[in-house]
Parts: C-alpha cells; sequence; structure tokens
C-alpha cells in the first residue's frame, strides 16, 4: 500500500500544503500539448496518471484520469471529467482497458515509479506516453548559480531516461521538447527568460521542489537574484534568454510502445 497524506498526495510533496494556486501557475501550453497529442496517436481512450488539475488532458478523446491528491482534484475545471482517488503503483482497471496511456510531470512524484511503470504498461494497449525531466541535465540551468539545492533535488527526484525504458518496455523512444518563450506552464525551466517571475512565492510553490528545500535557501535565492536584476549582471551574463524564441533544457518527452 503506498502512504499517502490526510489528503491524498502520494509523493514527496504534499499538495494540501503547495497546491492551492497550482493551475493558475501551471496551465498547458498549447505548443508542448501538441507534442503531446501526436505521441498519442489516433488512441480513442486516454488514461492521465497524476494528473493534476487535467493539464495537457487532450480535448477530443475519452480521457480517464488518476490523481491521488484532494486539493489538485478540486481544482479540475468543469469542462474536464472528476479524476479518480488512485495511486499509479495501483491502477484500478483491467489489464489493456485504454489505447493509450500519459503521466505529466507526474513519474517523480510517484514513490515507487518502477511499480507504477509497470502499471501504466499493464492496464495500456498502446503508446504511454510520459513528460518529464532528464535528470542529468536538470543542473545545466542557470538557476545553479543562485539555488542548487533546488535543482539537486529536482535531478534526485526524477527517474533516469535508462530507468523509465526499463520500467515501461517494449520499444521506447526519448526525445527533448523544447520550452517556448512566455510558456504558459510554470515549471522552473519555463522561466528561463523571465528570471523576475521566480522571484514570486506562489510561482515557487507550483515547483515542488521548492518546498522541499530549507527556507534559507530560499530567502538567499531571493536576495540574490533580486540585487543582480537590480544591477544588470543576471542580464550581462543571461540576457539573451530573454528573447530566446525556445529554450532546449531538461524536458523530455518518452514514448514506449507494446
Amino acid at each position: 500500500m503506498v502512504q499517502r497524506t490526510s489528503e491524498g498526495s502520494a509523493g514527496d510533496a504534499d499538495y494540501g500544503d503547495i497546491g492551492s494556486s497550482y493551475s493558475r501557475y501551471r496551465r498547458p501550453d498549447p505548443r508542448i500539448a501538441a507534442v503531446i497529442t501526436a505521441a498519442l496517436g489516433d488512441a480513442r481512450t486516454v488514461l492521465n496518471v497524476g494528473a493534476g488539475a487535467g493539464s495537457y488532458e487532450p480535448a477530443d478523446r475519452e480521457v480517464t484520469a488518476v490523481e491521488p491528491s484532494a486539493a489538485m482534484r478540486a481544482q479540475r475545471p468543469a469542462t474536464l471529467p472528476p479524476a479518480l482517488d488512485a495511486t499509479a503503483e495501483q491502477l484500478p482497471f483491467a489489464d489493456d482497458s485504454f489505447d493509450a496511456s500519459m503521466a505529466t510531470f507526474s513519474v517523480h512524484q510517484w514513490r515507487d515509479p518502477a511499480a507504477g511503470l509497470r502499471e501504466l504498461r499493464r492496464v495500456t494497449r498502446g503508446p504511454v506516453v510520459i513528460l518529464t525531466c532528464d535528470p542529468s541535465r536538470v543542473e545545466q540551468f542557470w538557476l545553479r548559480e543562485y539555488a542548487p539545492e533546488v535543482l539537486a533535488v529536482e535531478a534526485q527526484r526524477y527517474p533516469s531516461l535508462d530507468a523509465l525504458a526499463d520500467g515501461l518496455g517494449g520499444t521506447v523512444t526519448s526525445r527533448a521538447v523544447a520550452i517556448p518563450q512566455a510558456c504558459t506552464d510554470g515549471f522552473t525551466e519555463a522561466y528561463y527568460g523571465r528570471p523576475e517571475r521566480l522571484l514570486d512565492a506562489e510561482a515557487q510553490l507550483a515547483c515542488s521542489a521548492w518546498s522541499l528545500v530549507e527556507p534559507a535557501v530560499i530567502a538567499r535565492f531571493t536576495q540574490q537574484l533580486t540585487v543582480d536584476l537590480l544591477e544588470g549582471s543576471w542580464d550581462a551574463r543571461h540576457g539573451e534568454l530573454r528573447t530566446l524564441p525556445q529554450y532546449e533544457g531538461s524536458l523530455v518527452l518518452v514514448v514506449s510502445e507494446p
């Protein structure tokens, strides 16, 4: 049995504490959504595991959503089907129940990723599509100059691409996903050219790794980045990112075909 918090969160972050404004900051970006939808192919029935507030669920498919956190389930808009209260490691479905399945920014939250991946593959007839981050590239982001602890936490949480392939089985491919300028999905790298946005405490909470470091780390980050922005030293080092159309960071799409 997967250990869960009182409100249902099943990973290392408690979304009862940090998830209240998640849907305002983590809005699906249409350019990333197009990549996910293309990977789902012609699947009509789709399972979304760790579905949260419903980001990236395709509107033209029959979607079944699974989300353990009550706080996140409550933020799903009325236009989406309610999410089932369950975890990736114990999916309440028969073998081969869905044409395809998906998980976006979710696998690093699972208590037992290998078990969750096996479950995804078990209940899926066709492709399993996972949007995640490559932990070998997470710490290459400019944030390392200010809050290396945040990126270290992230890198430790994300399963490696090899671990994902081993857990899913079948024919597995992975590809980098470009992050567009002004990305509407506020994960940490989405602010590659908008450093001021990462000074927003609620924007930080929408990226769960910030809740897993000491408050002193965030205080130091806030002070150092604020000074560097005022003095222009951030722009002297990274200013070209403000107009870069897209950024290739750690974001990846992993697809397993049976």
